[in-house]
């Protein structure tokens, strides 16, 4: 009796055991037709410098809301603002290796790359959001976002900072104004002779040391964009802002070369159109801020706003003249006159305010 249940019991372990191998086996077989039911979604890893409330900040959170939602989860989207992921050269070495899938750096910060993005360092070569709109989405910006194929990363567009404007502890109405006035300056050669041609006194110095510098009277002032100054509160510790408009400063939203070549066509295209949906946002939201934080720095800060008239603008811009043949040999001759020829087909630049011809 023993041996005929012992018996059993080897057969039923048989038929248990066998079931499970054929369990796995039909596990194993049918795997690899419902991959998508395996796989999680791609994620994309966004790295930038400004902080969440920044008109960048929130024109990538709208990114990521709505490439999450329009793929149906097949994309994840994650954040990395504030400059957490480090400088321009961690941001691109992050998009060769992989680690990043999306970046965005000034064009300025990104010249390390490609010299030729020094364009937008050039003074006055830009006069409005129209003109830059037109050199930035036409060939021109298209070209120079090409620039960095080399370095393993693929253009987007363009999003923005805006004009240069001075932010100052004294009045700063005339060219003569700028005499002796110590501005903090980028280490940006480019940054250093315009304010320098400007009649002022660069003084480099890192952005995180610029507030308390302004606060003991350090320095006497800072040129920055309207967005930055405000969200970084220098209107606190200064009384004027002068409407310059020196120079415009976009910045180039790059994606991984490597990561855009394992998206489907469809893909690609939903990325494109999401990714030009954020740009466009971005740019209105920091055109609209401006408008308003004018308004406000009158009404809530008590500052002086300084615009200057045509007549000093000129002085301004004759003075700045040089500085495009100082750096010929990073950008050409020939693609300053491209940017001021399609700029002045289009009729975009004020009377007597054509910035001069180089040769």
């Amino acid at each position: 009796m023993k041996r005929i249940s012992s018996l059993f019991g080897s057969l039923l372990a048989g038929l248990i055991c066998g079931g499970l191998l054929l369990g796995l086996s039909l596990i194993l077989a049918l795997g690899p037709l419902c991959p998508a039911a395996q796989a999680g979604p791609k994620v994309i890893k966004i790295a930038f410098t400004n902080f969440p409330e920044h008109p960048q900040g929130q024109a990538f959170a709208l990114f990521k809301k709505e490439l999450e939602a329009r793929s149906n989860g097949a994309f994840k989207v994650e954040l990395i603002g504030s400059g957490k992921f480090g400088n321009p050269e961690s941001i691109v070495q992050g998009l060769q290796m992989g680690v990043l899938q999306i970046g965005a750096e000034s064009t300025s910060n990104f010249s390390v790359f490609d010299p030729r993005l020094m364009l937008f360092d050039m003074p006055y070569l830009i006069p409005s959001y129209t003109a830059a709109d037109l050199i930035l989405d036409g060939p021109i910006g298209k070209k120079l976002a090409a620039g960095l194929e080399k370095n393993g990363c693929l253009g987007l567009g363009y999003m923005e900072l805006g004009f240069r404007q001075v932010f100052s502890i004294r009045p700063v109405r005339s060219l003569t104004d700028n005499k002796g006035l110590k501005i903090r300056a980028t280490p940006s050669k480019a940054h250093i002779a315009i304010l320098r041609s400007l009649g002022m006194s660069p003084t480099p110095m890192a952005w995180g040391e610029v507030y308390t510098a302004l606060q003991q009277k350090t320095i006497d002032g800072i040129d920055v964009d309207l967005n930055l100054g405000w969200f970084w509160r220098f209107p606190e510790i200064t009384r004027y802002l002068t409407l310059s408009r020196h120079f415009y400063t976009p910045h180039l939203v790059l994606i991984s070369k490597r990561f855009w070549k394992s998206l489907s066509t469809e893909e690609q295209a939903l990325v494109t159109t999401v990714m030009d949906e954020a740009i466009a946002f971005e740019r209105a939201k920091s055109r609209a801020n401006e408008e308003d934080f004018i308004v406000r720095l009158k009404s809530e800060q008590g500052m002086e706003i300084i615009e200057l008239p045509p007549q000093e603008l000129r002085r301004w811009m004759d003075a700045a003249h040089d500085v495009p043949l100082e750096f010929r040999q990073a950008v050409p001759t020939e693609l300053v006159r491209s940017v001021i020829t399609t700029i002045r087909n289009a009729g975009l630049y004020p009377p007597g305010l054509h910035p001069a011809d180089y040769h």
